[in-house]
């Protein structure tokens, strides 16, 4: 369960960022692997079909997952790179996922109740980005709908392994349930991931969040 993913630039939303996450994509193959995150799969394994939203797709390893357990998924990225990526490994599976590269702080512009399951996997931001994002992602969230969050916990920085060394891009438990508060909080914890480091294990320490919206 190795989630390094140690951004390149502080904001997402700088040109410097974009193409540091485009030459980072372009050079290190499958940063992540092709297998989805072991939380991903934990938290959403057997749940019905139903429209999928991951932001921050990256090369697309969890929105692929998503597809081949039946649902209907969008996957959005700064990246274009790592987009041509996910859409090149979508066609070698003969999965059907919608990918498109784009900012999501400033160009993406979403549709309300299109979801009903939104999906951020390790999108690490400074706050100015964070919280129009988040609260993106509750708009596009249909009644009932669920939002899922995995990310790096600030205590990594000094306790655990892996992750940004950036504190700016970092939240927890309260920050959270600020962003989100309109939500139904089923989950909002941190978590141990095993870090498999020169042969040992270490704990890498995350944040997982679940929140439902009201009907």
């Amino acid at each position: 369960m190795d989630e390094k993913h140690e951004a390149p630039g502080i904001s997402e939303r700088s040109e410097t960022a974009h193409g540091a996450w485009d030459e980072r994509y372009s050079e290190a193959g499958l940063v992540w692997g092709r297998d989805a995150n072991a939380f991903v799969v934990d938290q959403l394994e057997g749940l019905s079909p139903r429209r999928v939203l991951d932001l921050g797709c990256g090369q697309g390893r969890n929105a692929l997952w998503l597809a081949s357990q039946g649902h209907d998924v969008t996957g959005l990225d700064l990246s274009p790179v790592a987009i041509d990526q996910a859409k090149e490994m979508a066609r070698a599976s003969g999965l059907e996922v919608s990918f498109s590269a784009l900012d999501l702080a400033t160009d993406w512009r979403p549709s309300a109740d299109a979801f009903d399951l939104v999906v951020l996997s390790y999108l690490q931001l400074p706050e100015s980005a964070r919280k129009p994002i988040h609260a993106k992602a509750v708009e596009t969230l249909a009644p009932g709908g669920m939002i899922f969050l995995i990310a790096h916990h600030p205590d990594n920085l000094d306790q655990g392994v892996g992750g940004p060394p950036y504190p700016e891009v970092m939240f927890d438990e309260a920050e959270l349930a600020e962003d989100f508060a309109e939500l139904n909080i089923e989950r909002n914890e941190k978590v141990l991931r095993p870090v498999d480091q020169a042969g040992a294990t270490k704990n890498a320490i995350d944040i997982v969040f679940v929140g439902v919206k009201l009907v």
